[in-house]
């Protein structure tokens, strides 16, 4: 008997970019699925669009405005799949994404088996994605992963795992405190209940760069660094439980170091704790430094300003690349991954 997959796919506002990712879904090689589409109060048309794809094989629900975690974890309790694809509304898997991983599963490999793939960001057009390798692609035990993504400030997006109903069930539910990091806390989990990652280098996600992804963007909210500063002690907890080790030590250190940023010098809270944090682990945090392009104007704006700049000003280059991508996506029509139709945002 194949093994039933749960496609679930929480979305709020996504009326744009909905039908696109459930083709994607729809598309899939992998016959034995269900699709969950949990509409968490939008205010546009979203729960249309969903409808439009309603079928014995996709249900579509409709909730109160509670977050995506609520979302995520209500997609979960009506799901009856042995494996689990979560999937953002906006984002896209290859064809053949689900049966790849599969049937890469091998003999000595049983539900404790957490299976990965490649990812590669997009604005419209996926044949202009580039998947650059890491260090995540590979096979590896659960505390080599975690020492590699936390000491190379690394991730692996959230719709590249696929996750058996065993290590779903062992990890609990979506943690809606995370209003960022809320895929790497949640997956965390998932590795500590896990005997070993399995990569699959075929198994493609596209993940589209957009106004709704930069929830992941922290920037001046207290809200936001609250919650990242919760993610990264969970984070350094749930490694140290597996293995505490100098080299454990040494990539929490620099896990720290890396978001420390985040919280300087505006959450002198945050920035105390993280420095208590790092004592512990016989480290010591140094003050932050701002890039090169960014650091000569430091003099003459302060810090909070340079700061200001080197987080804002990026992401103004992405809106105007991403707006150059979608007319150029107008101009080709959809020349799209083969395997689904594609449609315009």
């Amino acid at each position: 008997m194949k093994n039933l997959v749960s496609i679930l796919i929480p979305a709020y506002n996504a009326e744009k970019t909905l039908p696109e990712t459930l083709r994607s879904a729809l598309s899939q090689t992998w016959q034995a699925k269900e699709i969950i589409v949990v509409d968490d109060g939008s205010r546009d048309n979203t729960a249309d669009e969903a409808r439009r794809f309603a079928s014995k094989n996709v249900l579509v629900v409709k909730t109160p405005n509670a977050g995506s975690a609520a979302a995520r974890n209500h997609a979960l309790s009506l799901c009856q799949g042995n494996y689990i694809q979560w999937l953002d509304a906006d984002d896209l898997l290859a064809p053949d994404k689900i049966e790849k991983q599969l049937k890469a599963l091998k003999e000595e490999d049983g539900p404790k088996t957490l299976l990965s793939g490649p990812w590669a960001p997009f604005y419209y057009r996926t044949n202009q994605a580039h998947f650059v390798e890491n260090s995540l692609w590979h096979d590896l035990s659960p505390v080599d992963w975690l020492i590699r993504k936390m000491g190379e400030n690394l991730h692996m997006q959230t719709g590249t795992w696929l996750t058996s109903r065993e290590l779903t069930e062992a990890a609990g539910p979506w943690d809606p405190r995370m209003v960022v990091d809320d895929d790497g806390e949640y997956y965390c989990r998932v590795l500590l209940a896990a005997e070993r990652t399995r990569f699959v280098r075929d198994a493609k996600v596209f993940y589209r760069v957009s106004p709704s992804t930069r929830v992941s963007h922290i920037g001046s909210s207290d809200k936001k660094k609250d919650a990242q500063w919760i993610s990264m002690q969970l984070h350094i907890q749930y490694l140290r439980s597996l293995e505490d080790s100098e080299r454990v030590r040494v990539a929490c250190l620099k896990y720290l170091s890396t978001w420390y940023p985040a919280f300087y010098p505006e959450r002198q809270d945050l920035m105390a704790e993280a420095q208590k944090l790092a004592a512990q682990l016989h480290g010591k945090l140094q003050e932050p430094r701002l890039r090169q392009r960014y650091a000569w104007i430091r003099p003459f704006v302060g810090w909070k300003a340079a700061k200001w700049a080197q987080t804002t000003l990026p992401l103004l280059k992405l809106s105007w690349l991403r707006r150059y991508d979608k007319i150029q996506y107008m101009l080709e029509g959809d020349k799209s991954e083969p395997g689904w139709s594609g449609e315009r945002a």
